[in-house]
This record gives C-alpha cells, structure tokens and sequence, in this order.
C-alpha cells in the first residue's frame, strides 16, 4: 500500500497535494477503514521518500477535508462518518437510537410567536396564528452535529415545555406526527455563530437541510431548517432504473464514491480559500 503512494516527481503537481490525493483515494475505495490509525509521519516520509514536512502538509489538507483527525498523543485516524438515509422520515433521536447512541439537545430557544410571511405560506397558516418557534443543538454521544431551527404550528404543540430530546415523540403525543415530508440538501460553509455552536472552524463545509413535512390529508406540520456538519455526515440515496433499461453511462457506486469524495475536497478547498480571502 506505501509503493502506491510514491509520488511522481515529473509533474508541476506539488507533491503534498499528489500524496493527499493518493491518502484520499485510499480511503475512498474503503483500503484505510474508518476509525482506523494511517501511517505515521515519519513511516510515510521513509516508505516513499518525501520530507516530513511534505507528509505533514498532506495529512493537513485531508485534516480540512474532515477525511482525518488527529488525536493527540495517538496519531491520525480516518474520521468515522454517519451515512443517514435520505429516504425515511425519521428524527435525529431515531436516527442515533439506531446507531446505539444518546442523542441529546442543547436548546437556545423555545417560545410562542407569529410567523414570517414566508413561514406562513409555507405551513398555510395566517400571519396572526401562533407557531412553536424551536431551536437547539443537536448531540450524538456528548458531539454536536446539528442545528435544527424548527417552526410549526402551535395547534400542534400546546405545550412547548412538555418537548423532550424527539419532536417527532411529542408530536405523537397530539396524534400529529407528519407521515410524509420534502427534504432540500444544499452545501454551504458555517458562519461564525453556526461554527461556535457546532465546535468546527469558522467556514468549514456544512450541509443545509429544508424539511417540510405534512399529515395524511396534506396539512403541514413542520417546517425544519438545519445545519449539519459536512465533516461528519453524508446522505445516502438508493437510486433505481424506473425505465427498465439499464443506462450504461450510469456511474457505478465505485465511481459515485469517488465523486462524492473529490465533492468534498472542492469544498474544503472553498472553505480554505474563503479564510484565506479574510482581513488579518
């Protein structure tokens, strides 16, 4: 596996950013697990003949990327990643519950008022009807993951305080809970608030989610606008062929991988470039 990653000295390509690619495409094609330790900096430097300087370079970038972390006085592991479903209605205490872990919330509001006119025509309510305004910090084992800014209806949830760790569960409770919803992604980097809240650098990738759920006759519930961590999170779709033909020019999972690996770099590299661009 270190022969692999020898870098070739006859390109302009400098050689911390030929031995990142080659860590990141390791990783990609799942040959360095998650979780697990890479090489050290001194064994990398030996095996394929570069300067620690160069490996240190290299082991940053994919550090950026949210790829590797380090660990003091340990090492540099693959960063272990949550891979959540795009296809189930599911909360975040489910989602952690399913995982084996505690979700828990650290919440910065809780409070009845009107609604935006954009909020308004979303839910299909009048400006002047009182909604739940709801917004916290979402953890998994004791790490924050997510910030959920949720807004619904206050007919929904006559009493806010009653909320525990899962909205969904109190909404249960007022025989409300949304059976079906629309969900946009979109990338983003974090703003300062969002990176202090979320314990990640200012302008690091994060992942803005729109959920609009609804009940069975099409009342809607929720209107849910979150931010998770790009480094921790992705989400997975299972795509299928409705035509019946094969398409031959489908990428392969193989190649969707990588895509969504090299996604990831170009955001990081957007993410750098931004701190790069700031006033000292």
């Amino acid at each position: 596996m270190l022969q692999s990653m020898i870098p070739d000295r006859t390109t302009g390509t400098p050689l911390y950013l030929q031995l990142a690619e080659k860590l990141r495409k390791l990783i990609a094609d799942g040959l360095i697990d998650q979780g697990k330790a890479v090489p050290s900096e001194r064994l990398l430097s030996e095996s394929i003949g570069t300067s620690r300087v160069t490996v240190r370079k290299a082991i940053d970038e994919l550090v950026s990327e949210g790829l590797l972390e380090r660990r003091h006085g340990s090492g540099t592991y693959v960063a272990k990643r949550i891979k959540q479903s795009g296809e189930a209605l599911t909360g975040f205490t489910a989602e952690a519950k399913k995982r084996g872990e505690q979700a828990s919330s650290v919440w910065f509001l809780r409070s009845i008022a009107f609604p935006t006119p954009d909020e308004a025509a979303i839910l299909g309510v009048t400006i002047t009807a009182p909604v739940a305004r709801l917004g916290r910090v979402r953890l998994m084992g004791g790490e924050p993951l997510a910030i959920e800014n949720a807004v619904l209806p206050q007919t929904f949830l006559p009493d806010i305080e009653a909320i525990g760790d899962s909205l969904y569960a109190a909404l249960d409770r007022t025989h409300s809970r949304p059976v079906k919803g629309v969900q946009r992604l979109r990338a983003a980097l974090a703003s300062p608030t969002e990176a202090g809240l979320l314990s990640i650098p200012e302008g690091s990738a994060i992942l803005r989610i729109e959920r609009r759920t609804f009940l069975a006759d099409g009342t809607a519930v929720e209107l849910t606008r979150s931010a998770y961590r790009g480094d921790r999170y992705e989400f997975v779709t299972h795509l299928s062929d409705i035509s019946g033909e094969l398409d031959v020019d489908s990428p392969s999972s193989s190649s969707l991988g990588r895509a969504t690996s090299g996604n990831k770099a170009i955001a990081a590299k957007l993410s750098t470039a931004v701190k790069r661009k700031k006033p000292s």
